[in-house]
């Protein structure tokens, strides 16, 4: 079931998981849209769905905290703060008709609002945890992982001709310059890996793995202090 499509009767008398997408908007180079996390998340979501008993999806939160991205334009955050406020209030209306309550999760910037809204909701006798949409090993923006993802699930919205490896340091060598200055500060173009050798057909295996694993997840809901599901 799909919540936009539903009517309060639909639900009345249910206590269902509700899913929901969260995502940005937010420079993902110059070949990916800036809605790559929110649709890779609803997509994800989307999969998971019909897989997990009496789930009902919710439409995607696109806004997260995007901070370090907002030296290129396009690029809209609400922050941590506000989206820390917003998760808090979004679960605790959530939770007066709903069982449980997943965020799945598309975009690292979110994780702090996430470790706080979400442990502070449970704290409050609330079932709710979240999930990310993270692959092993894969790069950390606009890179081979999330181009291959985009050509699977929108492929029409990715420019492959403009696709150009970024800074391919790893991230835990960033940060410090991230930090201090932001994405475009390390990365002119916005890409932190390199796309090259990106596939449709890629991107369909990633997105079973990433599907496989949360539905596992859910079925044994078990979440670590931060809210996060575990397996």
């Amino acid at each position: 079931m799909r919540l936009q499509q539903a009517t309060w009767p639909d639900l009345d008398g249910r206590s269902p998981l509700v899913v929901v997408a969260l995502g940005s908007v937010e420079q993902h180079g110059r070949h990916l849209p800036l809605t790559t996390d929110t649709v890779i998340a609803q997509a994800v979501a989307e999969a998971a769905v019909p897989e997990l008993d009496d789930a009902v999806l919710a439409p995607s939160l696109a806004y997260g905290a995007s901070g370090e991205h907002e030296g290129f334009p396009g690029t809209i955050s609400i922050g941590t703060e506000a989206l820390t406020a917003l998760l808090v209030e979004y679960g605790r209306s959530v939770g007066r008709w709903a069982g449980r309550l997943l965020v799945v999760n598309g975009h690292g910037g979110n994780l702090d609002a996430l470790r706080t809204a979400v442990p502070r909701l449970r704290q409050e006798g609330r079932d709710v945890a979240w999930f990310p949409c993270g692959v092993p090993g894969g790069d950390a923006h606009a890179g081979r992982t999330e181009t291959s993802l985009a050509l699977h699930v929108e492929p029409a919205g990715v420019r492959s001709e403009l696709a150009a490896a970024g800074e391919t340091a790893p991230i835990g060598e960033l940060l410090p310059r991230l930090r201090a200055g932001g994405v475009r500060a390390v990365s002119p173009d916005g890409v932190l890996g390199d796309p090259a050798g990106a596939s449709a057909a890629e991107g369909a295996e990633l997105l079973t793995g990433l599907v496989d694993r949360l539905v596992a997840a859910v079925r044994g809901w078990d979440a670590d202090a931060a809210g996060r599901l575990l397996g």
